[in-house]
């Protein structure tokens, strides 16, 4: 189970699948662009824990997506660039997790 958020704003782009109107074409160019980190977090073990830390880190100015997944502790975070620990570090602790480090 993962929980995944994802903020910004929606594109109209002619198609709900994709800019070039295809529901089956490539993806080829298609990956988040900004700055990728991965975070191991102690203490998740369902879907709840997972979109509590989801719902954190998403408040951190400049953060698009959060993928936190439960069975490993990692938490993916893209965002506009790149983020201080510090302020992962504390919306970790708001979720009521630990943020161990980076993976």
């Amino acid at each position: 189970m993962t929980a995944e958020t994802t903020t910004g704003t929606i594109e109209a782009t002619g198609s709900c699948c994709s800019p070039t109107s295809s529901c089956h074409g490539s993806t080829a160019g298609t990956e988040p662009s900004g700055s990728t980190s991965v975070y191991l977090v102690k203490g998740m073990t369902c879907g709840h824990c997972e979109g509590a830390v989801s719902e954190e880190i998403s408040a951190i100015a400049g953060v698009t997506s959060v993928t936190a997944v439960a069975a490993t502790g990692r938490v993916t975070v893209v965002s506009t660039g790149p983020l201080e620990e510090a302020a992962v570090r504390a919306a970790v602790d708001e979720a009521g997790y630990e943020l161990v480090g980076e993976a």
